[in-house]
């Protein structure tokens, strides 16, 4: 029979110390393990968990003893660029693609067929209208004029004597000595001989036309193409290659579309008949950087293009300079006119939800966000029809990092007593100098302007046109530049 198990006594239920040593020893080593990896493990959530509450509720960089901006209590403050609304002339602008199209172009078509005997232009060259190009032989056109004439001068010869004759016939009818009878019929000769006069000379003139058609002249002013044939070949009347093609370069048309939206404001401007004038178009590049030539507008077509909802349009170019080539593509921008606007930068209207919107600095620093009404538009500006007033400051960079009620600073602010730190005071002091007095940015400033724009053709004309702008001392520009400088120098970049 199996033994019963002795019951625990009490220094069983009361282990010593060697007891308990002798259990542990025989405790798995992969239990004692796990537990120090929880153990771990919790330990490191909650240090993430504590270093993300401090990264989130941390006093902002650049903040003084108090913890707000640059040396008071309060939100953090954000670096903004900005431009005040001002009055100025807006051009209303329509940009397109468009085509440029010669007044005229034609082949040059023999007339007659024959042996090319000359050829007297060299391919690509400027003719003038009438300016003999290339010669047929001329000899057996010459050779049917002489048969054409001598048969007019025999036929001649026969009328003048049967008008003699006739009118001796006449008087001998008055003495009552000849037929009536023969006196007719000498009058029908007369006659029939007359149209045979008048035959001839038809076939003089076309035996001399087709002599002048042996020279072929240009019908045009314009520039000549390449010849398709050599002298000494024989060439047939209006072969369908022809000799060469004159195309008129000077002047020239561009041909391009307009939005049906906008045929009524150009209708008006063409009945206004004074106003045609000031609609500029300007012919650019495909990077829009050189303007190519200067013209105006020249008219509309008389049917919308159902598929696109466009109007054919043309204007016209001197085309001096000979820059706008035949069937070359063009970028197209016409002026409908110029208006008195209140206006932003682009840069400075953003949409939301409840539609365009600018962040307006106040006196207290702030951006508050005001819903606007916007216009007309340019590359550059923004025409603001309702929701801001002349002078008020809009935030124009960094509007992506505002809410509303958020505390700026301004680019080129200095900032208040004892919030710049001690190693940007210096460079403080020079951007409060560089503000008095804007210099130009030197040769190796502007290389590195172009340079950082280099793979983008938009965004290097827009830095072109910045330099530009600046040469010509522009306030806006020679404002951004300073912030440029100055937002460099607080970075401890040097001049940019």
């Amino acid at each position: 029979m199996p033994q019963t198990p002795p019951a625990p006594s009490s220094d069983d239920t009361n282990p010593s110390p060697a007891t308990a040593a002798a259990a542990a020893s025989t405790t798995p080593a992969w239990r004692r393990h796990r537990g120090w990896g929880t153990a771990i493990a919790l330990l490191v959530v909650v240090a993430l968990v504590g270093g993300s509450w401090y990264l989130i509720k941390r006093p902002a960089a650049g903040r003084g003893p108090g913890g707000g901006g640059f040396g008071g209590g309060g939100a953090p403050t954000v670096t903004v660029g900005s431009a005040q609304a001002q009055q100025r002339q807006l051009p209303v602008t329509l940009d397109a693609l468009g085509t440029v199209t010669p007044l005229a172009t034609v082949t040059l078509k023999p007339q007659v067929g024959g042996v090319l005997t000359e050829v007297l232009y060299a391919e690509g060259e400027r003719v003038k209208k009438g300016q003999l190009l290339a010669r047929i032989d001329p000899r057996p056109y010459e050779q049917a004029l002489m048969q054409a004439q001598g048969t007019q001068k025999r036929d001649e010869a026969q009328l003048q004597a049967a008008r003699v004759t006739l009118q001796r016939y006449r008087t001998l009818l008055g003495q009552d000595s000849i037929a009536r009878q023969d006196v007719d019929t000498q009058a029908a000769l007369v006659g029939q001989l007359e149209g045979t006069v008048i035959a001839d000379r038809a076939a003089v003139a076309s035996a001399q036309l087709n002599l002048e058609f042996t020279r072929i002249t240009s019908p045009i002013d314009g520039r000549i193409g390449l010849r398709t044939v050599d002298p000494g070949n024989n060439v047939t009347a209006n072969a369908s290659t022809g000799i060469a093609v004159v195309t008129q370069i000077n002047p020239i048309d561009v041909q391009f579309s307009v939005p049906q939206d906008r045929v009524p404001e150009i209708m008006r401007q063409l009945r206004s008949g004074g106003e045609v004038a000031q609609m500029a178009v300007l012919a650019m590049d495909r990077t829009r950087s050189d303007t190519l030539d200067t013209g105006r507008f020249s008219t509309l077509d008389n049917v919308v293009d159902v598929s696109t909802g466009t109007v054919k349009a043309k204007a016209r170019f001197d085309n001096a300079q000979a820059a706008l080539f035949p069937s070359q593509f063009v970028n197209v921008r016409m002026t409908l006119r110029t208006i008195d606007a209140l206006v932003v930068p682009v840069t400075a209207v953003r949409n939301g939800p409840k539609g365009p919107y600018v962040f307006v600095v106040g006196e207290d620093k702030k951006a508050r966000m005001r819903p606007i009404k916007r216009g007309e538009t340019t590359v550059d500006w923004v025409q603001i029809t309702d929701g801001l007033q002349a002078g008020e400051r809009v935030v124009t960079e960094g509007g992506d990092r505002l809410d509303d009620g958020t505390v700026v600073a301004l680019q080129g602010d200095a900032p208040p007593p004892g919030g710049v730190p001690a190693g940007k005071a210096a460079g403080a002091g020079e951007a409060n100098a560089g503000a008095r007095k804007v210099s130009p940015p030197n040769a190796e400033q502007r290389q590195r302007i172009l340079d950082s724009a280099a793979g983008d053709p938009e965004k290097l004309a827009q830095r072109k046109a910045f330099l530009d702008a600046i040469d010509k001392g522009d306030p806006q520009a020679l404002e951004r530049w300073q912030q440029m400088r100055q937002r460099r120098r607080g970075d401890g970049g040097g001049p940019p």
